[in-house]
This record gives C-alpha cells, sequence and structure tokens, in this order.
C-alpha cells in the first residue's frame, strides 16, 4: 500500500458499534452505523456511498428512465443521482472530521494505518492517515509528504475539532488549492494544469467570498427569516397540539367524573326502586293476610252456622228443634245480613299484575343526575273511571263516532299504563238483533280511544265495562239521529199556501209536514203574518222567505217549488 494513497481512519476495535453518546453527526441515518464514503445527497442529506448504491430507484409512469432517482431515506425528497452512481456526489468532509473526532473520543489511540501494529501517535492533515511513531518518520523523510502537516493525537483530541485540507480525488497528495470558474469546481494545481489549463483558475481564497456571500446571502435573507417563521409557527402547532391534548384529557377527566357520578346515581337509583318495590311487596302481602284472614273468618262462621243446622234438622228431634229454634235463627239471619258476601266472580286478589316497572318515565334527579324509571303501582278502580268526548251521547247515522275511556285508580288520577280488559257494546233499545260493532285501541297511557259507525237511527245502549264491571254511569244512552237526504227542490216558506192549509201535507222525499205552524215573520200579499211550516229535510237556515207573491207548485219529484207570479 503506497503511504501516498489517503485510507479511511480506523474507527477501532468495534466500529459498529453506537451507543446513546456517539455524536449523531458522526452517524449515517441508514445504516445507523459511523460514516464510511459519507456523500451529500442534492435534499443536503449525507449517506454512506453503499448506503446510497443500496436505495431502490423511483420509478413513476413519466419518469425517464435514463436518470436514476431515489428518495432520501431522512426526508423521502426525490433526489437524482449522477449518472456515474454515488461515486459522483460531493464527499462530506464535515461528516469525516466528525467521526475522526468520534473515534477519538470512543477509543482513545487509534491504530496506524501505514503498518497497522502500533498506536498512532499523529496524523497527517493532508493524507488523512493516522501514523505511528515509526511511520511519522518514515511519513517526514519522503520527498512529497514532507511538507505535510502532522499533528499530535492528543493535540486535536485536545482541540476538539479537526482542521484538515480537501485533497483531490485524481490526484493524490494535492490540496484542492485553485477554483475554476467555467467548471464551477475547486480543483488542485495538476488538475488546473491538465484538465483544466484553458478555464479560467484562480486561488480558492479569492472566490471564497464572492460565494460564500452568496450562499450567506441566501441564508440571512431569506432561509432564515423563513426558518424563523417556521419555527414560530411549529411552535404554534406544537403548542396548540399540547392545549388540545391537555383540553382532551381534561374534558376526558370530566367523562369518567360525569360516569362515575351517573353510573352512582343509576346504583342509587335501582337501589331506591327495589326498596319501593319491597314495599309494595309487604303493603300488598298485608292486604290479602288480611282479606285471607276476614275470607276465612266468614267462612269458619258460616260453615260452622251451616253444619249445626244441618246435625239439627237432620238428627234432632222435634223437641231438641223447636229449643234450639230462636238462637239457632237468630245467628243465621245475622249471618245472611251480613254485608261481607262476596262472590268468587267478583273477588279480585291482588296477584301483583299492576306493579311494572317504566324504564322510560321520567323519575327526576338523583344526586344531581336525571335519571328515568319508575315502579308504577297504580290499580284501576271501576268507579272512577271516566268518559270523555260527545261521542257517547249522540250519533249520526252512517258516520263515525268515538270517545274516549280513561282508567283512573283509587286517587282519581289516570293510570300510567295499558292492558286492562276493556268491554264496549252498543245495542239498539228497539231493535234488539241491530248491534253495532266497536272498535278500543289502547293508547298504553291508560286511555283507551273507542269508535264506531251506527248504520240505523234511534236510541241505543252503550256498555263500557273493565274487567267485566261497569264503570260509573254505564249503561249510557246514546241517540243516533237520521242523515236527511238534501231535496233537490227549493224550499220556502210558503209551503203552507202551496198545500191549502192543509197541515197533513207530505212531501215526496218522503217526509212528513212538522205538526206546528212557525210564524215567518215577513207579510205576503194576500196572507200577511200567515203561519206556516216546511217540510222534514227543510232548516231554518235553508227556508227562504220571499220578498213578493209566489205561487208554490209540486215539482215531478214530489217536492213544492216556488213559480214567481
Amino acid at each position: 500500500m503506497s503511504e501516498e494513497s489517503p485510507e479511511r481512519p480506523r474507527l477501532g476495535p468495534d466500529p459498529d458499534q453506537t451507543g446513546s453518546s456517539v455524536n449523531p453527526r458522526a452517524v449515517c441515518k441508514a445504516c445507523d452505523r459511523l460514516y464510511r464514503d459519507p456523500k451529500i445527497l442534492p435534499c443536503l442529506h449525507s449517506f454512506c456511498s453503499d448506503c446510497i448504491d443500496r436505495l431502490e430507484p423511483f420509478s413513476g409512469p413519466d419518469r425517464d428512465r435514463d436518470r436514476i432517482t431515489v428518495l432520501c431515506p431522512a426526508c423521502d425528497s426525490e433526489v437524482e443521482l449522477p449518472p456515474s452512481g454515488p461515486a459522483g456526489l460531493s464527499t462530506d468532509h464535515l461528516a469525516l472530521d466528525e467521526v475522526f473526532q468520534e473515534t477519538l473520543l470512543t477509543t482513545g489511540r487509534p491504530g496506524c494505518d501505514l503498518c497497522g501494529e502500533g498506536e498512532a501517535e499523529s496524523r497527517c492533515q493532508v493524507c488523512s492517515v493516522n501514523l505511528c511513531e515509526f511511520c511519522c518518520q518514515a511519513h517526514r523523510r519522503q520527498k512529497r509528504t514532507a511538507s505535510h502537516s502532522v499533528q499530535a493525537v492528543e493535540e486535536l483530541r485536545a482541540r476538539g475539532r479537526l482542521c484538515r485540507p480537501v485533497l483531490c480525488s485524481l490526484h493524490p497528495g494535492q490540496e484542492l488549492r485553485l477554483f475554476c470558474q467555467q467548471c464551477d469546481l475547486p480543483v488542485c494545481p495538476e488538475c488546473a494544469a491538465t484538465l483544466h489549463r484553458d478555464h479560467r483558475c484562480c486561488p480558492a481564497r479569492d472566490v471564497i467570498n464572492r460565494h460564500g456571500d452568496r450562499i450567506r446571502e441566501l441564508v440571512s435573507v431569506c432561509l432564515r427569516p423563513r426558518l424563523e417563521r417556521l419555527e414560530e409557527s411549529l411552535q404554534k402547532v406544537e403548542l396548540s397540539q399540547q392545549a388540545l391534548q391537555a383540553r382532551v384529557e381534561a374534558t376526558a377527566d370530566e367523562v369518567r367524573a360525569f360516569a362515575r357520578g351517573y353510573a352512582s346515581a343509576v346504583e342509587a337509583h335501582c337501589l331506591s326502586l327495589l326498596r319501593r318495590l319491597d314495599e309494595l311487596r309487604v303493603q300488598r302481602r298485608n292486604q290479602l293476610h288480611l282479606q285471607r284472614a276476614q275470607l276465612q273468618q266468614v267462612l269458619l262462621d258460616v260453615r260452622g252456622a251451616v253444619e249445626f243446622t244441618e246435625r239439627l234438622l237432620g238428627c234432632g228431634s222435634d223437641a231438641e228443634i223447636l229449643s234450639a229454634k230462636g238462637v239457632t235463627l237468630r245467628r243465621l239471619t245475622s249471618l245472611a245480613e251480613s254485608s261481607y258476601d262476596p262472590h268468587p266472580a267478583s273477588v279480585a286478589p291482588d296477584d301483583g299484575s299492576s306493579i311494572s316497572f317504566l324504564p322510560r318515565e321520567p323519575a327526576g334527579e338523583v344526586e344531581g343526575f336525571p335519571v328515568v324509571g319508575v315502579i308504577n303501582s297504580k290499580t284501576t278502580d271501576v268507579s272512577k273511571c271516566t268518559i270523555e268526548g260527545d261521542g257517547l251521547q249522540q250519533g249520526r247515522q252512517g258516520q263515525q263516532s268515538s270517545f274516549a275511556l280513561v282508567c283512573r285508580d283509587s286517587a282519581g288520577e289516570q293510570t300510567a299504563r295499558g292492558g286492562e280488559h276493556v268491554l264496549v257494546s252498543v245495542v239498539h233499545r228497539e231493535k234488539k238483533n241491530c248491534t253495532v260493532e266497536t272498535t278500543v285501541v289502547d293508547n298504553d297511557d291508560g286511555s283507551y280511544g273507542v269508535s264506531y259507525t251506527p248504520e240505523e237511527p234511534g236510541l241505543y245502549s252503550v256498555w263500557v265495562c273493565v274487567r267485566a264491571q261497569h264503570v260509573k254511569g254505564s249503561p249510557f244512552a246514546l241517540n243516533v239521529k237520521r242523515t236527511f237526504r238534501r231535496h233537490s227542490g227549493t224550499f220556502h216558506c210558503c209551503s203552507f199556501c202551496s198545500s191549502g192549509g192543509d197541515k197533513e201535507a207530505r212531501c215526496g222525499c218522503p217526509g212528513t209536514m212538522p205538526g206546528g205552524f212557525k210564524g215567518c215573520g215577513h207579510s205576503h200579499k194576500g196572507h200577511p203574518g200567515k203561519p206556516h211550516w216546511s217540510c222534514c229535510g227543510s232548516t231554518a237556515e235553508q227556508s227562504e222567505c220571499l220578498p213578493r207573491s209566489v205561487l208554490a207548485a209540486v215539482s215531478p219529484r214530489g217536492h213544492l217549488r216556488t213559480v214567481e207570479l
């Protein structure tokens, strides 16, 4: 190996191991190891040359196949590689400096890059190689390397920053001290004398200010203010994210507290409902016990009296019967006249059917939380039930009528549930075989809608029963009126004249003339203020009082009509 050729700095015994204390500027983000020949992508992110070479080429429908485009692993930007591949990219010399500094800090004194045997005590800043004491003396004796700057490793470590020249890749050992303005590239003296001999090349120190000022201007005028604005905007977004997260967490805590409180309120409401249900059980059980005790006592009294009487009549002599007649009759009479004589069909023991749970009924608030669900224990008292609506007193032939039955408890309050057995029967009083079909609709709120359509006029009886018991006022009297046909003739107040004063005159509808007289109130020629009447289909609104004399004649259908004189 030629000592003039620059070598990659030795990384120590285990170069692949990196820790949390490793300088991140010395680590490749693609392989997570110290840089090996770092190259700068057009997006200014640096990666190892072999890491860039392993990137998958990015292809698209309109992509030029002659160009190699890859995605930057750091920013996902589409970057284009030169035709020569990663080798044509610029070397990141700053990254190499960071790698050497990191090597000095982590591995101590590195090994010699030339002989590979001793520890490096010096480093050639031009060749970028680490040298042991023997190789350093040989490096200084070489004619081509005698002028190179060699510094002690301990001095570089104490300085904390590595300053070394950038060497030409085509002419090892030659520093890039010149700048070709036509090619816009730094070159070494040999490149300027050969490859760029017809180009204008000048010392790098003469153009660094101009190019550096341009870079600084772009940074200070355009990018630095934009960077500050972006940082400020990003800070606002981050603050908003933090505020959003804090608000969401606070709201979540409120929701959890609400859920805990609401669950506690629901649990307390549940316990209250269960206590109410147990109270109803005890109350109804005591009532059943009392009813049972009363029935048992009456049963014993009646059974004892019956057995004694039957034994007296069956086994006693005449004298024995007559001697016990007085006390026996008094006891039997007392039992017969007793007001407590329930019929089995009318006895309705409380089987708990009136107790129900209404889950959607508002139940007020518990611990400040609104709750629903109540225990309904209202029992329908048939004597308190009411009828609402005019359809129970009057109806019209052929027209539907309706009324409402409202079931109420013993306190007169409407029961909040349905399910009662309601029976409604409409029967003609004169025509016993004339019944009307009824429809009962349970509204599930303690009310029931009843509708019917009578086909015959006349008086009806309406039976309304709840649990086979008549409600108060049942049976009700219903008057169904006849529906009159409209007459095709014109009716007027002078129908008395057209009939010659005959009270028995009949209209062709067929209808009879009303039996009474009705004053007209108008003066007619020939019979001023004469009493009159009209046929059955005529009403006061339909009658007409003509302002002058008319002659009443009979129409073809038999109806009276007027003819002007």
